[in-house]
């Protein structure tokens, strides 16, 4: 074999290996991470949203992308965990599916583009610069709607009319719960009705500021939404069902585990459109150039058997603007 023709084949070989790399690298499979606090089985409906937001867009799991599921089951040591594995794998894109979990990333100080699933206020919690112009490596979904506070209180006031009297728990250190307070501070006027705060910084205080609220004659209660309310969702329910208090709730799951009304974001929607910021990252958008949006659907559940539990009787017209009754 002649030096000439060799070398030859030695440059085809070259040019189909290069080729061939090329494809590969092309046909990458792109990965992402979603962590989510809770188990996965009590936020289901959402998983699944994202999961339809993804199939509108084209993908496939296991085809053309692959989620790196991961589930905290509410402890906070194995959440760290996961958080510190997501970023090792440097995956494409990670979907935080609340503010804690942003947090926990946030705080690696990782590059990767996080994808808020849902935050009651992100400029509050300092991870966004703005919701029109993000700025850093965070954007997504907000669930600011302040005329919802306006509604959980109107709406109480038509089921009971002679409402003058509320309770507001929540944990003032949690920014969602204290801009949730100012707001329903600032309407509760209009419809002549007293607001009292009362704070639950951890799972212990529960049960006493709950009585509270039954001594201090509290007409209704509204419970805001954080991780501490959350996690508790089965002894709220009870404890209220006990004081024989009508409440409303900032979070639907509360619903689902016995309470009376939830007024809000519809948080599937905003978990399938978290999807779509998945997607706009991996054709190469920036999360800083992303704006956060905001809820655009809403929910009005009511639970009539807890209605039924405290003798309470909801107005039909009332039930006729529900989206969904609990039987």
């Amino acid at each position: 074999m002649s030096g000439r023709c060799l070398v030859l084949i030695l440059a085809i070989l070259s040019l189909t290996t290069a080729r061939s790399i090329n494809a590969q690298q092309s046909a990458k499979v792109p990965r992402i991470g979603f962590l989510t606090q809770a188990r996965a089985a009590a936020i289901a409906s959402r998983l699944e949203a994202f999961r339809q937001g993804l199939r509108d867009l084209g993908y496939v799991e296991g085809k053309n992308i692959v989620v790196e599921w991961r589930d905290a089951g509410g402890n906070g040591d194995r959440m760290r965990e996961m958080v510190a594995e997501l970023v090792r794998l440097k995956v494409d894109a990670i979907v935080s599916a609340g503010p804690t979990i942003t947090r926990l990333f946030k705080d690696t100080g990782t590059e990767i583009p996080i994808v808020m699933g849902q935050d009651s206020d992100p400029v509050g919690s300092g991870f966004i610069a703005s919701l029109a112009h993000p700025g850093g490596n965070i954007t997504g979904l907000a669930t600011l709607a302040p005329e919802m506070a306006g509604k959980q209180l109107e709406t109480m006031k038509q089921i009971i009319p002679r409402l003058s009297r509320v309770a507001i728990i929540g944990n003032s250190t949690v920014p969602g719960d204290a801009q949730a307070a100012r707001e329903t501070l600032l309407v509760a006027g209009a419809y002549e009705i007293y607001l009292r705060y009362l704070d639950v910084l951890e799972a212990k205080d529960i049960d006493s500021v709950f009585r509270s609220a039954a001594k201090g004659r509290a007409d209704a209660i509204i419970v805001l939404g954080n991780p501490i309310l959350n996690a508790q969702r089965k002894q709220i329910g009870e404890l209220v069902a006990k004081l024989r208090l009508p409440a409303a709730y900032n979070r639907p799951e509360f619903i689902d585990a016995g309470g009376l009304m939830y007024y809000g974001t519809n948080y599937n929607d905003l978990f399938r459109r978290a999807a779509a910021y998945v997607d706009k990252i991996l054709k190469g958008a920036k999360p800083a150039d992303l704006p956060v949006e905001q809820p655009i659907k809403f929910d009005f559940v009511i639970n009539l058997k807890a209605a039924k539990q405290i003798n309470l009787t909801i107005p039909p017209n009332v039930l006729a603007r529900a989206t969904r009754v609990i039987k």
